[in-house]
């Protein structure tokens, strides 16, 4: 008899015990259920910031040619040597100015040859280029300036790109405007769906300045009239932030 008992006690201990283990797992179960991920939006919007320049950078490149080598140099050096205290002169800081590219080619001569010459090239001379680039804080002098470059043997070069010297608050405030469209957006779409928005998942951005095209080129300088400033118009640059944001969406 007693192996009999102990047997049934074991069977119904272990019916226990499953019956505790089935109970302990059906709230488990029942949580992985709401556990369901919620949908999600995601938007995306553009933001611009019109900003007027306040500094434009130009570029002026002296070219000179002679016979040697060291007598286009000669000559450059003059007349760059005058560029660059004249831009001085003018309230230009140290900082401002920049050598940009500075060159030295020889010209080549191809002889035509015909009727079985043989003719090699040669060199008949030599070029110099220097480039200097200068930031121009004062835009009321600009115009000024670039007539002086000019005077002074300027005859290349002269673009005019308008810029700001702060680009970061332009952005800023290009990306809280993005910011504000792209969450209007979604508002409308949500709302148009009966459905809200719940917490922020993911956000992207991008960026982009831009800025007006260059306004001034060397043939346009060298046609202005010695005694008159080159005419410019500096207009605006914008400042573009693009944002992606995602949503995940409260039912």
């Amino acid at each position: 008899m007693t192996p009999f008992f102990l047997a049934r006690g074991s069977v119904l201990l272990a019916g226990a015990l499953a019956a505790s283990l089935l109970a302990t797992q059906l709230p488990a179960r029942a949580d992985d259920a709401k556990r369901v991920d919620p949908g999600v939006i995601t938007v995306s919007a553009e933001g611009v910031a019109a900003v007027a320049p306040d500094m434009a950078v130009i570029s002026l490149t002296v070219l000179r040619e002679a016979e040697t080598a060291r007598a286009a140099l000669d000559a450059n050096n003059a007349a760059m040597t005058q560029v660059l205290e004249a831009m001085k002169a003018e309230g230009i800081a140290e900082r401002d100015l920049q050598t940009g590219t500075f060159s030295v080619q020889p010209r080549w001569v191809y002889p035509d040859n015909g009727e079985g010459r043989n003719d090699q090239p040669k060199i008949v001379g030599y070029t110099v280029n220097n480039t200097l680039t200068v930031r121009v804080r004062d835009l009321d002098r600009l115009g000024a300036i670039l007539d002086i470059s000019v005077s002074l043997g300027v005859n290349q070069g002269g673009d005019v790109v308008f810029t700001n010297d702060d680009q970061d608050s332009a952005r800023d405030d290009a990306r809280k405007d993005a910011i504000a469209k792209a969450k209007a957006k979604a508002i409308d779409m949500t709302e148009a769906l009966g459905v809200g928005l719940g917490r922020i998942t993911q956000i992207t951005e991008s960026s982009y300045s831009s800025p007006p095209m260059p306004m001034m080129r060397a043939e346009m300088a060298m046609a202005a009239k010695a005694d008159s400033s080159v005419p410019v118009a500096a207009g605006e640059n914008e400042y573009r932030v693009t944002v992606s944001v995602t949503w995940e969406i409260a039912q």
